[in-house]
């Protein structure tokens, strides 16, 4: 509570200077809706946003596992050739720069406009990067008593990679699950946006904002914002479950 409650407050201030602001000022609908004209788009309109929030959600959702198993997959092998895995490691960080979203008219061409695959390829690239970017910074990074230590047992590659790597490299994976947990959002509005299904949150936007309901836009946006936030809440959940030394050091 003590770190929830000044982000809601904060949040609920935004809010009224946003509504006096555009009451006051007089601001046009289509330059900025006032909140509560949002919200009641948000009732009115619950039906059809809900729908619409259903394959983006199986979209989304499905990016953030199939991104993390790969990037996990990656880490892994590139850690396993640990002289050149910087140098790697370098050039997976360079490619993470390029613009992914313009991958999406790509993927659409690929599996098809209306497919559900291309979005998830777009959002699946997305996230894998910061996992395996992440990951891979987690894994090379070995407390030196501990190698000494398995190396003292004859240990061999493998059991330093079961039982120091992958533990130690844990809390970089939340970090680039966090990362692309938002990533994903963005990722698959943006390909919905250049085609998909009747009922997806990125055709509601774009075909809303095409007949000026920008009060549904901006609906549609913040249903999109709760389905972010809430799959961050959930990794940030899973990793208190899993990683639990993380917070009690950090506190």
């Amino acid at each position: 509570m003590r770190t929830l409650a000044p982000a809601a407050v904060l949040g609920a201030l935004v809010l009224a200077l946003w509504q006096s602001v555009v009451s006051v000022g007089g601001i046009q609908a289509y330059l900025l809706p006032a909140p509560t004209t949002i919200a009641a788009a948000l009732v009115s309109d619950a039906p059809h946003l809900m729908a619409s929030a259903v394959p983006t959600t199986t979209a989304i959702i499905s990016a953030v596992v199939l991104g993390g198993v790969l990037g996990v997959v990656g880490a892994v092998v590139i850690t396993l050739f640990e002289g050149v895995a910087k140098v790697v490691l370098s050039l997976v960080a360079v490619a993470s720069c390029a613009p992914i979203i313009a991958l999406a008219p790509i993927f659409n061409a690929w599996f098809g406009s209306t497919s559900l695959m291309s979005k998830i390829a777009v959002a699946t690239v997305a996230v894998g990067f910061p996992v395996v970017v992440n990951t891979t910074r987690g894994l090379l990074h070995v407390d030196p008593l501990h190698r000494e230590l398995l190396d003292s047992l004859s240990g061999t590659r493998g059991q330093l990679l079961w039982f120091v790597r992958l533990p130690g490299s844990l809390p970089s994976l939340f970090d680039g699950l966090r990362i692309g947990s938002t990533m994903s959002v963005i990722a698959v509005i943006v390909a919905e946006y250049f085609g998909g299904t009747a009922q997806a949150l990125g055709v509601v936007i774009a075909n809303s904002a095409a007949v000026s309901r920008f009060d549904l836009t901006w609906a549609a946006v913040a249903v999109a914002s709760a389905i972010g936030l809430t799959l961050y809440a959930l990794v940030a959940l899973l990793e208190a479950l899993i990683v639990p030394w993380r917070r009690a050091l950090a506190s």
